[in-house]
């Protein structure tokens, strides 16, 4: 779970899960059983993503290096989002991305 307005635990991860067994004696049982385990909560560093953006790109400028997260980057993060919107619109329908 990622809650970035928390002043604390911002992410928190939870042991859980689903585990299935075959009964031996019939074939078509299938025993299910709930797994509820411990929260982890890693301790992430206060700075604001923006101001850490910032940065790396005037890096890049005075260093002359390529970002990672270039325009491109961005462009197929927009497509992405843009298809996940539209499978919600569509019930969760398989949606393609275009190039």
């Amino acid at each position: 779970v990622f809650d970035d307005v928390a002043p604390s635990e911002k992410v928190k991860i939870y042991d859980k899960g689903v585990e299935f067994y075959e009964d031996p004696n019939e074939i078509y049982n299938i025993l299910v059983q709930y797994r509820v385990g411990d929260m982890y909560a890693p301790k992430i560093g206060g700075s604001e993503a923006l101001a850490v953006e910032c940065r790396y790109l005037l890096e890049c400028i005075d260093s002359g290096q390529q970002p990672f997260n270039d325009g491109q980057s961005g462009m197929r993060v927009i497509r992405l989002l843009e298809a996940a919107q539209e499978s919600l619109n569509r019930d969760g329908a398989a949606v393609t991305i275009k190039e």
